[in-house]
């Protein structure tokens, strides 16, 4: 719909942390300059809803209350843009856009610096868990057709049309009989069985998409046990430094390199790696005493101002092959089992970490599992020819199965203080080329949906890997992805959260099957699934219609 402005409101949602906004706020200054190019270009002007604070040196809102205040003084109808650059709450925006009439545009600029894009997908996710109507665009440098297109047309028309041609509804398709049933049945025993998610407190980073709402869950047979993150805490000091001491042997056994120096404020330190590991061993008898299935961490807001990092913890935690944990009264804890963990308490990523774990294992696969951030990517030469090659990166939470060398090809590296002042390592390597699986859980219209497809690991060049990660966060493990027939647009458009659920098969044609089988499973829990991308396998329910009703033509 057309509107009569000639003016476009700019906002900035940022990080409650002052250290991160300071740092990352040239980034989104010289992005600002690009985009205000771009709508002057178009013949608009901007101007920023909220000021440059020149006492906190940053112009983000930096929390909710500010964001409700800044939005008090909008006219609401008039065209908005939410600008990101960086990592942001999404909350600080959410209240003041689920009330907005005119309409919003999300913007993030194309670049691994900061995670301005897994900013801007954790935002459209909340707004889509929120029914709010947004449109979303993404550029290198503002200056590009495809970004170019998009803004007039949203200035022009309120929205912008997207590419959605890869998406097929499971409605819509028909799977094999032997992998439905399969599947369905999966679903059945799943539901029937019940299961526990313990969280350790719910909205990590005002991460609204990331909380599923109980009655969704429980229709899934998945209940959540409420834990608080001071239990933890308190169950840390009752590690013994020989249990924790026990866990560091074992994994500098496996071949582990830890990244020890000795300043608290800037390197990883072995103080801070131990206290981890009594983390990992409280966070296992916690769970065990409350019988959990699969737990939550929030981590970045309270134990962030307590103990170092937990990205160790959860990326132990979703190996199978991990150190052992005893009972006070001296029993292993889910022996031989990984304890699936979602990052960030994203009770979505939570769900489908579970259902895959156990799937998988039935299915007699291997079935360590976790989510990234969808951070960055760019084409590259692979060998076959240039693909679009992602840049998956998660703070620390991915398992060494999932590893070149397993264990002896994972480090432990500082989490950088900006984000984490306590230090604490992360669980840091390249993952293996192989095939793979990837899956969303979302909410929308209040219901559970799921995208699901499947795409390979590629192994690129040490050089390559090392310039990908110098252009993100090198500290952290790395995924190159290749998504079979989704294109770098196609996904960013579609995607409804700034996490992607991953795991390995063992071939291409396993991953396939798998990945039907999951769709099964997902829809017998009543979740709304939808194929992205080329999945093999699948025949559309018209043409099942059109032989249908040409073999009643003959018949007749």
């Amino acid at each position: 719909m057309a509107h009569p402005y000639k003016e476009v409101l700019l906002l900035a949602s940022g990080d409650l942390r002052l250290a991160a906004n300071q740092k990352c706020w040239p980034a989104q200054h010289a992005m600002e300059t690009q985009l205000t190019a771009a709508l002057a270009k178009q013949g608009y002007s901007v101007r920023r809803a909220h000021p440059y604070d020149p006492a906190k040196e940053h112009g983000f809102l930096d929390s909710q209350r500010l964001g409700i205040e800044t939005f008090r003084g909008i006219d609401p109808q008039q065209p908005l843009i939410v600008a990101e650059s960086v990592w942001q709450y999404s909350h600080h925006v959410l209240a003041g856009l689920t009330t907005h009439q005119g309409p919003i545009l999300t913007v993030a600029n194309w670049s691994g610096q900061w995670p301005g894009l897994v900013g801007m997908l954790n935002l459209n996710g909340c707004l889509t868990k929120a029914g709010v109507t947004y449109s979303t665009l993404w550029s290198e440098d503002f200056t590009d057709a495809f970004f170019e297109n998009g803004l007039r047309q949203w200035l022009k028309e309120g929205t912008i049309t997207q590419d959605d041609s890869h998406v097929q509804a499971l409605a819509d398709s028909h799977l094999p009989a032997a992998d439905e049933q399969t599947g369905r049945a999966f679903g059945q025993r799943f539901r029937q069985q019940k299961a526990i998610m313990g969280v350790f407190d719910e909205g990590c980073m005002g991460m609204y998409n990331a909380i599923i709402p109980d009655e969704l869950l429980h229709a899934t047979g998945v209940f959540k046990e409420r834990l608080s993150q001071a239990t933890l805490y308190a169950a840390m000091r009752e590690v013994s430094d020989a249990d924790a001491q026990a866990v560091l042997d074992w994994l500098l056994a496996k071949g582990m390199k830890f990244n020890w120096g000795t300043d608290e404020a800037t390197q990883l330190t072995k103080a801070q790696t131990l206290t981890q590991c009594k983390m990992y061993v409280a966070a296992v008898r916690l769970a065990a005493d409350f019988g959990c299935d699969t737990i939550g961490i929030q981590y970045q807001q309270g134990l962030k101002d307590l103990v170092p990092a937990s990205d160790l913890v959860e990326g132990l935690l979703n190996n199978t092959e991990r150190p052992p944990v005893f009972s006070t009264s001296g029993a292993e804890l889910y022996a031989g089992q990984a304890l699936p963990h979602f990052n960030e308490v994203d009770e979505c990523a939570g769900l489908d970490a579970l259902l895959t774990y156990r799937l998988w294992n039935e299915l007699g696969m291997s079935g360590e599992t976790t989510l990234h951030d969808i951070r960055w990517g760019e084409s590259f030469d692979t060998g076959d020819g240039e693909e679009f090659v992602w840049v998956f990166l998660i703070s620390g939470a991915a398992p060494p199965a999932h590893f070149i060398d397993g264990y002896a090809g994972a480090s432990s590296e500082r989490q950088t203080p900006m984000y984490f002042r306590l230090g604490g390592g992360t669980l840091r390597g390249i993952s293996r080329p192989g095939c793979l699986v990837w899956s969303r859980v979302y909410v929308l219209d209040n219901k559970l949906h799921c995208d699901l497809g499947v795409g390979e690991v590629v192994a690129l060049p040490a050089a390559e890997t090392q310039r990908r990660w110098q252009e993100t966060t090198p500290e952290w493990p790395i995924m190159h992805a290749v998504l079979c027939g989704v294109s770098r647009d196609q996904l960013m458009a579609r995607h409804k959260a700034n996490h992607i659920q991953v795991v390995y098969a063992p071939y291409a044609a396993k991953a396939h099957q798998a990945c039907r089988i999951k769709a099964a499973a997902l829809a017998e829990l009543g979740v709304e699934v939808h194929f992205c991308g080329d999945v093999k396998g699948l025949a559309a329910e018209e043409a099942q219609s059109q032989k249908a009703e040409l073999a009643a033509a003959l018949l007749a």
